[in-house]
């Protein structure tokens, strides 16, 4: 079983996180921390095989964890949950070996999907060697390429939701005024559009200047 570490200041989402995580059998939280620096400390003196990380903390961020955990040659995998989706710190944290980077808000089948590839990974080098076909599964995963809706999911409301985005300003929509041209609830838009982003065909954006809480905007690519 799996030692996971939880990194996350929001304490809603790290309950989140945790129940995620505990739904999978293979993995077991066995620490979770509101700061970097005292899961820092605590990594430093425990073994650990995942930490599931925030970027944006107070003191000391995720960025910053990261680096310490690879200065000091610690051996745990990273996931990150955030946020910070703009190019640099993607860019960033990609180059400091992350094994998956999942953009807030996300869905439990995309954190279930980044579990995988962490297991994924882990079985690939778990031995002396590694053959070509565990190398190209877990670098080269195979993409169906179909664009129908998975179970669960309306291929009518998808195509709402898509063609909704096709017309929608360079700037992109917030869910709200999705929700306004498709007479679908918010909960259900962002349901459809964080799967769109999630296959990669719409890209979702935070906008801080909004005058109060930031809002997320959802365009396609």
């Amino acid at each position: 079983m799996y030692r996971v570490v939880i990194v996350e200041d929001d304490p809603m989402v790290s309950l989140l996180n945790r129940t995620f995580t505990e739904k999978d059998s293979r993995f077991r939280v066995v620490q979770t921390f509101s700061d970097g620096r005292s899961a820092l400390d605590w990594l430093c003196q425990n073994p650990a095989d995942l930490v599931i990380l925030d970027v944006y903390m107070p003191l000391f961020t995720g960025v910053e964890l990261l680096r310490a955990l690879r200065q000091q040659a610690i051996p745990i995998d990273a996931i990150m949950v955030t946020a910070a989706n703009d190019a640099a710190s993607v860019d960033t944290l990609l180059k400091m070996g992350v094994v998956d980077y999942l953009v807030k808000p996300f869905t439990y089948e995309r954190f279930q999907q980044a579990l995988d590839t962490f297991c994924r990974h882990r079985e690939a080098v778990n031995g002396e060697a590694v053959t070509q076909g565990e190398l190209d599964k877990l670098f080269a995963p195979p993409d169906s390429g179909d664009r129908s809706a998975p179970k669960g999911l309306q291929e009518s409301t998808l195509k709402l939701i898509r063609d909704c985005l096709h017309a929608a300003p360079a700037q992109g929509l917030p869910s709200e005024a999705i929700s306004k041209q498709t007479n679908l609830s918010v909960v259900t838009v962002r349901r459809y559009a964080n799967y769109l982003v999630e296959r990669g065909e719409a890209c979702s954006t935070v906008n801080y200047d909004t005058g109060g809480r930031p809002c997320r905007l959802y365009q396609l690519k």
